[in-house]
């Protein structure tokens, strides 16, 4: 089964900017809104941005003005940049469809952690 594959992630201090990809082939991720889930420990999986496929998106509040969703359908690939970042962005980060389709489709995530 496919699954995408995440990447961009690192230890930042607070303040800082990091840029994450996502590359997701296969037609279920090309044809359907991608989002930005994210994961602190102890916590549940939580969406934190959406994006469609004709480029319409949406954020929840706490990365509102901070954060950017964007994806590049020639390249199979969707992004998150993250400026401003803050030491409750810290989480594993991973992408996937947008509402979830396959929930056994989760790449490896990618760590972002911020400093304060």
């Amino acid at each position: 089964q496919v699954q995408p594959v995440e990447s961009g992630g690192g230890l930042v201090q607070a303040g800082g900017s990091l840029r994450l990809s996502c590359a997701a082939s296969g037609s279920i991720f090309s044809l359907n809104a991608m989002g930005w889930y994210r994961q602190a420990p102890g916590t549940q999986r939580k969406l934190v941005a959406s994006i469609t496929n004709g480029g319409g998106s949406n954020l929840v509040d706490s990365v509102k003005g901070r954060f950017t969703i964007s994806r590049d359908n020639a390249k199979n690939t969707v992004y998150l940049q993250m400026n401003s970042l803050k030491p409750e962005d810290t989480a594993v980060y991973y992408c996937n469809t947008v509402p979830l389709l396959l929930p056994n489709s989760w790449g490896q995530g990618t760590q972002v952690t911020v400093s304060s």
